[in-house]
C-alpha cells in the first residue's frame, strides 16, 4: 500500500478490497472436507499441520494422527496431543529409516500403522486426520501411493485430511484441494545450531 495515500484514498482502497473478499466468501457454497498437502524442503510443515489440528480440536472436532518416521523421538506434539480426548494417535514407531537400515522392518511397520488408518478413513465421525511425514513411505516404496490415494478419495464427504512430507508426490498433488510448498531459505542447523526441544521436536 502506498504510504502517500490520503485517508480518503486509503478508505476507498480498503472498501474495494473488502467488497472483493466478501464476494469470494459469498460465492464459496460447497460444503465438504478437503485434502491439504504440505510439502517441501523447508521447516514448518508438521508445525502447520498440528496447528490446524489444534484449531479443529478447539472447535470440539474429532481427529486422528497417523505419524510416520518420527516414532523414536520424544516430540513435543506427542507429549501434548497424545491422550487428548477426541483424538486417536498412532505412531509408526521405528524412527528414521536411515537409522533402522532395515527395509523389511520399515515396510512392516508402515503397513501396520496404515492398517490403523483404514477404519478411521471410513469413520464419518472423525472430522480431521493428519498423515504426518507420509511421503517418505512412497519415496522408499514402503506403501502403495495408489492405494493410499484411493482410500483418501473414498473417505466420508466431510472428513478433512492433512498430508505432510518433504516430497511432491504427483498422485497426491492430483487429489489435493489445498497445496502449499514450504521452501527452505535458511536453516539454523546448517549453521551449526543444535536442534532443540520445542523448536525442532
Amino acid at each position: 500500500m502506498n504510504k502517500d495515500l490520503s485517508n480518503a484514498e486509503h478508505k476507498a482502497a480498503m472498501q474495494k478490497q473488502q467488497d472483493e473478499v466478501r464476494s469470494k466468501v459469498a460465492s464459496a457454497r460447497i460444503r465438504r472436507g478437503v485434502i491439504i498437502y504440505l510439502y517441501g524442503n523447508g521447516k514448518g510443515k508438521s508445525s502447520s499441520a498440528f496447528g490446524t489440528l489444534a484449531r479443529s480440536l478447539g472447535h470440539g472436532k474429532k481427529g486422528a494422527v497417523i505419524q510416520f518416521i518420527k516414532g523414536k523421538w520424544k516430540t513435543g506434539e506427542v507429549n501434548f496431543f497424545k491422550g487428548m480426548p477426541n483424538l486417536d494417535y498412532h505412531v509408526m514407531g521405528t524412527g528414521f529409516t536411515w537409522d533402522t537400515q532395515d527395509r523389511e522392518k520399515d515396510i512392516e511397520a508402515a503397513e501396520q500403522v496404515w492398517e490403523k488408518a483404514i477404519p478411521i478413513l471410513k469413520d464419518s465421525s472423525v472430522d480431521i486426520i493428519l498423515f504426518d511425514e507420509i511421503t517418505y513411505m512412497f519415496k522408499y516404496n514402503y506403501l502403495s501411493v495408489e492405494k493410499v490415494a484411493e482410500a483418501l478419495v473414498a473417505r466420508p464427504e466431510k472428513q478433512n485430511v492433512i498430508i505432510t512430507g518433504r516430497d511432491a508426490i504427483p498422485e497426491l498433488i492430483e487429489i489435493a484441494d489445498t497445496i502449499s510448498e514450504v521452501k527452505e531459505i535458511r536453516h539454523a542447523f546448517k549453521q551449526g545450531v543444535k536442534a532443540q526441544k520445542g523448536i525442532e521436536f
